[in-house]
């Protein structure tokens, strides 16, 4: 698979309370998806909004139908064109990326990229000391 470049637009000091590990895995299994799908971009960004950190990953792809949005956080899930594109996977990694947000009370969610693939987006809220930074 050739990788198709990764553009960053990273608001400093974006910072979280959260486990570093958990937080690489979601951001792995998001730009590894993108990677996958994308046609000639991917787009990370990273900002605050109101009372939480936004991570949203973007690609060029064909994107999710509305209707597969939220099937596609269910575990051993596939869409027929993940399967026609590549061999690896398991359909567990945005379960899996779900399930971490969750437990950094968190949201992750699907939807329609502007570029026209798809887009999607980690909130995770600020609190307390101690946080972990999303953004350098």
């Amino acid at each position: 698979m050739d990788l198709v470049p990764v553009l960053l637009r990273l608001e400093t000091g974006t910072t979280v309370r959260a486990c570093r590990i958990q937080m690489a895995r979601v951001l792995t299994n998001l730009l590894d998806n993108a990677q996958r799908h994308a046609k000639h971009v991917v787009q990370v960004e990273v900002h605050r909004r109101d009372a939480t950190a936004e991570l949203t990953v973007s690609d060029d792809g064909v994107g999710v139908s509305l209707a597969d949005r939220e099937r596609i956080f269910e575990r051993f899930t596939r869409l027929d064109a993940a399967r026609c594109r590549d061999q690896g996977g398991s359909g567990l990694g945005l379960a899996i990326a779900r399930d971490i947000a969750l437990a950094h009370r968190g949201t992750l969610t699907a939807g329609c990229s502007p570029m026209g693939g798809a887009r999607f987006v980690l909130r995770i809220p600020f609190s307390g000391s101690t946080p972990s930074v999303i953004a350098g």
